[in-house]
């Protein structure tokens, strides 16, 4: 299971790209009871019952497909970082609801749609789901039958650097924040940029900078994540697309790879510069754009998710 970065700037809570940082987990139907085991990110702090996440995902799709297995094993081995906005939840409400649809005995293979509109369900909204699920960028949607969602293919010239703080953030306290009401000219704004988003991301590197500025959620989050907006604005005046992702406190950078050549900027010269401006207690992730989304590895008995 992919993590996935959302908003990607002026795109609120339609857009997402999934990342090459991965939970993988395991299921299997057992004769009774429930276990369940977590290595990695969140080891010996997350639950171990009904209570965790991917179970209770699991829970939620087993019961709209009709079926109830006697027993069930979770086994999650987690690389995403918990509460610092790179979709860890999503993850774990896209990998319970895909496992009870593969161990399910009466299915004969996965609807991807009904899993996208469950796993919005879950989560609120379908930007990190759509990502964690399509892989890619995706864009996404609300209809009144529920999510929907379409894939994008990233330049391949976009390298996405994630820089991550030790402290967390709760989405619910970071939503919390948002007005109410937006100024119509702020309105219009994120709609051009989020316009040109698309353009940048597939077609026209170059033009991230500007496509990526955003009025609508980052300034109005900086109470609850001074340092992230501090390291948004140095890694922008440094000529770097960053934003928020997802709901913080981490950043994302949409670097845009090259060799040197010709005086650009490489992308080691990129990341030499994220590395300087980046505090000393946060970490310098750089990925790859996954463009595979969760992948079922292993069906019935036993299914593996990635």
């Amino acid at each position: 299971m992919p993590a996935t970065s959302a908003n990607l700037g002026p795109a609120f809570d339609c857009a997402g790209l999934a990342l090459t940082c991965h939970d993988v987990l395991e299921f299997a139907v057992l004769p009774s009871g429930l276990e369940v085991s977590v290595s990695g990110v969140g080891a010996g702090e997350l639950p171990a019952d009904e209570s965790h996440l991917v179970v209770r995902a699991f829970r939620a799709a087993s019961a709209g497909l009709g079926w109830t297995p006697p027993g069930l094993r979770v086994v999650a081995e987690n690389g995403i970082p918990q509460g610092r906005g790179m979709g860890s939840s999503a993850a774990a409400v896209v990998a319970g609801v895909l496992g009870a649809w593969a161990l399910c005995p009466d299915v004969e293979a996965i609807d991807l749609d009904a899993v996208l509109r469950l796993t919005t369900e879950l989560e609120g909204h379908p930007d990190n789901v759509a990502a964690c699920l399509l892989g890619g960028a995706t864009l996404s949607w609300m209809t009144p039958d529920g999510a929907r969602a379409d894939r994008l293919e990233v330049d391949a010239t976009v390298t996405p650097v994630v820089l991550v703080p030790g402290d967390t953030l709760s989405t619910h306290v970071a939503r919390g924040l948002l007005p109410d009401v937006v100024p119509h000219g702020d309105a219009a704004h994120a709609a051009g940029r989020a316009a040109l988003l698309v353009h940048a991301l597939t077609r026209e590197p170059g033009l991230l900078l500007e496509a990526t500025e955003d009025r609508l959620h980052q300034r109005q989050r900086a109470a609850a994540m001074p340092e992230s907006l501090a390291l948004l604005d140095a890694l922008r005046g440094q000529g770097l697309p960053a934003v928020v992702s997802g709901a913080g406190p981490s950043l994302l950078v949409l670097a845009q790879g090259s060799s040197g050549a010709g005086g650009d900027p490489s992308t080691a010269d990129h990341l030499r510069t994220i590395g300087e401006l980046a505090p000393p207690s946060w970490t310098v992730l750089p990925l790859e754009v996954d463009v595979h989304g969760a992948r079922v590895l292993d069906e019935n008995p036993q299914v593996s998710s990635r």
